[in-house]
């Protein structure tokens, strides 16, 4: 079993925790799924991606390094305010602290 879960479903990075484990195992399953993916041609890249469920800081800053490289934008699903909010861009179609649905 994995301690963390990553899966694209509808061109959204839906994340959520797995098995109860401490964040430096956490990390090792994140970066080993997001490997994964890669190779196998889901995480393909792209214009945009929108993430969506619970993250740790230290799982965030292995997404943000692993995805930051192959999509032009990143997007992190806020709860209260009921949008994406762009942390990371490379696309100039796409601000810093744009809100999009």
């Amino acid at each position: 079993m994995s301690t963390y879960k990553i899966e694209l479903k509808d061109g959204i990075l839906r994340v959520n925790f797995g098995e109860p484990a401490q964040n430096d195992q956490i990390v090792r399953d994140a970066a080993g799924r997001l490997e994964e993916m890669a190779t196998s041609g889901e995480l393909a890249g792209g214009q945009l991606l929108k993430i969506n469920g619970p993250i740790s800081i230290p799982v965030a800053f292995v997404l943000a390094h692993k995805l930051a490289h192959i999509y032009g934008a990143v997007g992190f699903y806020d709860p209260k305010l009921g949008k994406y909010v762009i942390s990371i861009t490379h696309n100039p179609s796409y601000k810093l602290g744009d809100l999009i649905d």
